[in-house]
């Protein structure tokens, strides 16, 4: 079995995706949620203004991000993401 990349299962700890969903189709969800205003904003707090050159470090930066946010904006943020897959 392949090992499952960060994003993949920082997704699915968060509820953003469904664990059986593909590698590819996960990457392209990160991307929307590490696009969203309101992760950015955290990542931005995460970040404490440092370029983040290192690809780990805007997944660490988006995964604390997520962490930090609450039920009801998770929520947001997953009604977000299902508006712009339509």
């Amino acid at each position: 079995m392949l090992a499952v990349p960060s994003y993949h299962r920082i997704l699915v700890k968060h509820g953003l995706i469904e664990k059986t969903l593909s590698i590819p189709d996960a990457y392209e969800v990160f991307l929307k949620v590490g696009a969203d205003p309101e992760v950015q904003k955290l990542r931005r707090k995460v970040a404490r203004g440092d370029k983040m050159k290192h690809v780990p470090a805007l997944y660490l930066a988006t995964a604390m991000a997520l962490q930090g946010m609450t039920k009801q904006e998770l929520e947001a943020l997953k009604l977000r993401m299902k508006e712009k897959r339509v």
